[in-house]
């Protein structure tokens, strides 16, 4: 079973030619909201990122992945694996699809679910996690419908555009 390969989308990790579509994503202040990002990134900075990204998620407990439409590679956006905990079997994620183009296409639903298929296979995780502030309804759709549950609420946890914003905890919990 080919875990990272869809019928329309496959993941794969950085690589080096991956610098300007990183610099674009990681310096649009729109979502630096959900990164926790503050300052722009220089590209030197990210450069030196991709040159390390071949490090295990075990040893630095995060992965990035490119997501990439099958019929010409074209980047589209990322998902990232963040908090790797291999002690409580449990793994955040998180997904980004850039262009306005590439949005509801389908490529978030599968390319998270090509991603919960890698990391319980793969991983052997029990969970994994995610964020999603309150008002993103569009995550919360894309969540519930991959079968995360909504587990808890985080109480003005978020603080952008002068204001608080609470956020929900999302859980899939494999089972099998």
């Amino acid at each position: 079973m080919e875990t990272l390969r869809g019928e329309n989308i496959f993941l794969r990790a950085l690589e080096l030619s991956d610098l300007d579509f990183l610099y674009t994503l990681e310096n649009d202040e729109s979502l630096w909201e959900v990164s926790n990002t503050t300052t722009p990134y220089s590209k030197y900075i990210l450069q030196q990122y991709l040159e390390n990204s071949h490090r295990s998620i075990y040893d630095v407990q995060q992965l990035r992945l490119v997501i990439c439409k099958n019929n010409d590679s074209a980047q589209v956006g990322f998902i990232d694996l963040f908090d790797f905990d291999p002690k409580h079997s449990r793994v955040g994620v998180g997904i980004v699809i850039f262009s306005e183009a590439h949005k509801r296409k389908g490529f978030a639903a599968e390319a998270l679910q090509l991603t919960c298929n890698y990391v319980f296979e793969h991983l052997k995780v029990h969970q994994i996690f995610a964020g999603i502030t309150e008002e993103n309804e569009g995550s919360i759709n894309l969540f519930e419908k991959a079968g995360f549950i909504k587990a808890g609420l985080k109480r003005d946890w978020v603080f952008a555009n002068g204001r608080y914003k609470s956020e929900y905890f999302y859980q899939l919990i494999n089972n099998s």
